[in-house]
């Protein structure tokens, strides 16, 4: 079986702490309830010293929202080049996917809540990066449901996003082990009931 890691970044290095502080703040209180003092002190620094890495905290959420898109693009890549047929090409990628959920609710709820503040050129970078996500499952859809429309298949493929990322309302109810499969046989269960309505 194929195994492609999920998306991850260089840990140790500090905007990567700075990133991943924010997340969890802005998750938590909003964008706009949030400073960079805020975040400086989530990582030990002043709030003026985060300026060494970021302009400010508009180009921290676009950095923030566009690497994980970035990244679960490219992981979906790997998968694609790299399985030896689309039912395992599926599986790698809910595999990717329910990582993502599960180790990342605070970027879901960022995203969801604050795509709107991330300053429009690179909104529509984030929104040209998840198309281009969405269309590597659709891919792999259409070769496992040939007479399936193109459509039909998006449709689904969102619906199961849906799905996969209401770990944020569920996070801590079940451990890891028990959440994984649970997540891939309801994701597996949508996509067949989506593709067999009439």
């Amino acid at each position: 079986m194929t195994t492609v890691s999920a998306p991850t970044r260089d840990r140790g290095n500090r905007r990567t702490e700075i990133l991943e502080a924010s997340a969890r703040l802005f998750a938590a209180r909003g964008f706009h309830g949030v400073s960079i003092e805020d975040i400086g002190g989530a990582v030990g620094v002043s709030g003026p010293a985060l300026y060494r890495h970021f302009s400010g905290k508009d180009a921290l959420l676009a950095e923030m929202l566009l690497d994980i898109s970035s990244r679960l693009r490219e992981s979906a890549v790997a998968v694609a080049t790299s399985a030896t047929g689309p039912q395992e090409t599926l599986d790698a990628l809910l595999n990717v996917q329910i990582t993502f959920a599960i180790e990342q609710p605070a970027l879901i709820t960022v995203h969801d809540r604050e795509l709107g503040n991330v300053p429009e050129p690179q909104r529509r970078q984030i929104r040209r990066l998840q198309r281009l996500y969405v269309e590597e499952w659709v891919t792999v859809l259409a070769e496992l449901h040939p007479s399936c429309p193109a459509a039909r298949l998006r449709a689904a493929t969102h619906a199961v996003f849906g799905l996969l990322n209401s770990t944020p309302h569920s996070a801590g109810e079940l451990a890891d082990r028990d959440m994984r499969p649970l997540l891939h046989a309801m994701a597996r269960a949508a996509i067949d009931a989506a593709v067999n309505a009439r």
